[in-house]
């Protein structure tokens, strides 16, 4: 049986960052070392105060130690993990670019729709990530809580209505699932668009992949790193975003 450390040290590079920058900013709140009111974003504070940094910091912030916080992680760590370790699998720029356009995407809504600006869009992330995972693995089998069992095609609905019948407002998880929809169709759909070659991870990332040895060797990547690890990771490839 693998202990948290070897489990830790098995994640995927960008899913690994990320989880790893949340935890820290959820552990610097409790500490008293964060104040959350440095970090959330405002439309208002970024255009006419120059605080530019909340673009980024609000999406590190997944909330307090809670059961709220621990259910994103573990959508982190198993849906986000799968989805770059196979559907991405060797191809780390292609996962991280696509991390970004969602972002952007997820800020220019919130900059041009009013009802779209959450002050933290960190679990809208982690929910796009859910809605891509739940297209690429459709056919899988989820089980819910040890009491419903569904195909993954449905999971995002299923959280979706549940977070909503706990409380939690529908609007963030329902961006997740739209800026999700929005690549899945461009990217994978219809890969042959005028719009598609915006999906194709620039130079500039490539060279960021290549620089950060611990992804291994890439797929399709014009940018090889200088010192090759070994394949960092391992399993069937499959079709999400493929050349």
């Amino acid at each position: 049986m693998s202990s948290p450390g070897d489990f830790y040290n098995s994640l995927p590079p960008v899913i690994k960052a990320y989880g790893t920058a949340c935890v820290l900013t959820t552990l610097g709140y409790h500490l008293g070392i964060i104040n959350p009111a440095l970090l959330y974003f405002d439309t208002t504070l970024v255009l006419r105060h120059f605080q530019i940094w909340r673009v980024f910091t609000n999406f590190f912030f997944l909330g307090k130690f809670s059961i709220n916080f621990g259910i994103r992680l573990l959508m982190l760590a198993r849906y986000g993990v799968q989805l770059e370790k196979n559907a991405f699998d060797m191809r780390t720029a292609d996962f991280l670019w696509m991390l970004i356009l969602s972002i952007l995407t997820m800020l220019g809504l919130a900059f041009l729709i009013p009802v779209f600006q959450f002050a933290f869009m960190g679990p809208t992330l982690v929910f796009m990530l859910l809605y891509l995972w739940s297209r690429e693995f459709s056919n899988s089998k989820v089980n819910i809580s040890g009491l419903v069992t569904l195909q993954a095609f449905y999971l995002p609905w299923a959280m979706l209505l549940l977070n909503t019948m706990f409380g939690s407002p529908p609007l963030p998880d329902l961006m997740g699932i739209a800026v999700g929809h929005l690549y899945y169709f461009v990217a994978v759909l219809h890969p042959g668009s005028r719009t598609s070659s915006l999906f194709k991870p620039p130079l500039w990332v490539h060279k960021l992949v290549a620089k950060w040895n611990k992804a291994g060797p890439q797929r399709h990547s014009p940018v090889q790193p200088a010192q090759q690890s070994g394949r960092a990771f391992s399993g069937r490839s499959y079709r999400l975003n493929q050349d």
